[in-house]
């Protein structure tokens, strides 16, 4: 998401590759955030939008598919996802261009408010340093590590890539987009009771 950080390209209606079959993005997640913190040169610092997603779950295959308990949170499916994201301008070359080094995550302590879990931003950090295995944060040398696996996005992006260079998937423009930062409409964010 960090790659059309505006969502130039996704919205409702767009066709995806869903747990190795085809999905659409049906809605805004509830963890949507339009207001992604940027840096000086429009790169995301921060943040991302999340997307609630619908797909035909006999078209789905094992190995795109892991049920996961998250400490803290309960049980969870985590999918295998691959939005394309046409290069339709500059605007959009720019952020697909974008390397990993320049894209930062944040750095939370989510026992600073337990259980309501805001968390504290400590700092942030590239994902090209999470990518490399450790961190040096705050003068300690971290091993990191990803509830995503690096290895099934490559091989995501290769059979979508095959699916849409043999005519199998074919691009869909969103029916509308999401509201973005400047659009005046008001989230309401999901918040623990």
């Amino acid at each position: 998401m960090l790659k059309d950080p505006y969502l130039k390209t996704i919205g409702f209606g767009t066709r995806i590759f869903l747990g190795g079959g085809v999905g659409y993005v049906a809605w805004w997640g509830t963890q949507y955030n339009p207001s992604v913190k940027r840096r000086e040169n429009g790169i995301p610092a921060a943040g991302a939008a999340t997307l609630a997603l619908i797909g035909d779950m006999k078209q789905m295959r094992p190995e795109y598919l892991k049920g996961a308990s998250l400490t803290g949170y309960g049980t969870s499916l985590i999918v295998g996802i691959g939005i394309p994201i046409p290069v339709l301008n500059e605007e959009i070359l720019k952020w697909v261009s974008v390397p990993d080094e320049e894209i930062y995550a944040p750095v939370v302590d989510y026992s600073y408010d337990y259980p309501n879990s805001t968390g504290n931003i400590l700092g942030s950090v590239s994902y090209g340093e999470l990518k490399s295995g450790r961190i040096n944060f705050m003068g300690k040398n971290i091993p990191t590590g990803s509830l995503s696996s690096y290895k099934k996005a490559k091989e995501i992006a290769g059979i979508l890539k095959g699916w849409i260079k043999n005519g199998e998937f074919l691009l869909t423009e969103p029916i509308f987009y999401f509201p973005g930062p400047d659009s005046g409409y008001k989230f309401k964010p999901m918040k623990e009771v």
